[in-house]
């Protein structure tokens, strides 16, 4: 797998260079967002820090997002709950606090590219509830006819519950289908992303909550 760095710090580079070579990786290395900003299109996922010297890691994550779907696992030191939301919110597809475990890195890169590769595959099937339409094939989602926006994380969250429709979807189930391994981060990582997918959606009731189990699409 081609392995974008964005890292500033020589030694937290150097490190994750050798040990990436050794699983089998491509590792390539750059020290500002700028050049992440253009060599995205050269990877197959971007390790991003967000303490960079030309910028916030954060606005690089939502510039990428704008023009590539490039897996992103943001690796930082920063360890606060807020940032995490944020660069969640902001399309990162995982979040990992340095120093990162080395099999906890390699685990997760492996389950972010699977799910990635995942999306590729067409599903073939239109779900539709009340004026909610979603395409699980193109990937797209109207609602009373317009775009609402959603992240490619939040679809992949209302595509489990959509496949199922009408039938209670455990947050277990949710979480190793959209995130792979529930690691401890992701029960959070999951309520984050349905308050933003309801809120984008504006439906009330679209997605029930069952107390105590998970969630269900359909009135």
């Amino acid at each position: 797998m081609r392995v974008l760095i964005v890292e500033d710090d020589d030694g937290v580079a150097g490190a994750l260079v050798e040990a990436l070579g050794a699983h089998g990786h491509i590792p390539t290395r750059v020290r500002r967002g700028a050049d992440a900003l253009t060599r995205h299109r050269d990877a197959d996922l971007v390790l991003l820090d967000l303490g960079l010297p030309d910028g916030d890691g954060l606005e690089v994550l939502r510039k990428l997002r704008r023009v590539d779907a490039v897996p992103v696992l943001v690796l930082t030191a920063r360890a606060d709950e807020r940032t995490m939301v944020r660069g969640l919110r902001l399309g990162a597809d995982d979040y990992l606090v340095k120093p990162p475990r080395l099999a906890e890195l390699l685990a997760r890169m492996d389950a972010v590219a699977r799910r990635a590769a995942s999306r590729t595959a067409p599903v073939g099937r239109t779900v539709r509830v009340a004026d909610v339409e979603i395409d699980l094939d193109a990937r797209l989602v109207l609602v009373g006819g317009a775009d609402p926006g959603l992240t490619t994380k939040e679809f992949d969250v209302l595509a489990v519950l959509a496949s199922r429709q009408g039938t209670a979807v455990s947050r277990q189930q949710l979480m190793d289908e959209v995130w792979g391994d529930a690691y401890l981060a992701v029960s959070r990582s999951l309520d984050v992303h349905l308050t933003q997918l309801r809120a984008k959606l504006n439906r009330p009731g679209l997605i029930v909550t069952i107390r105590g189990f998970g969630y269900r699409l359909g009135t």
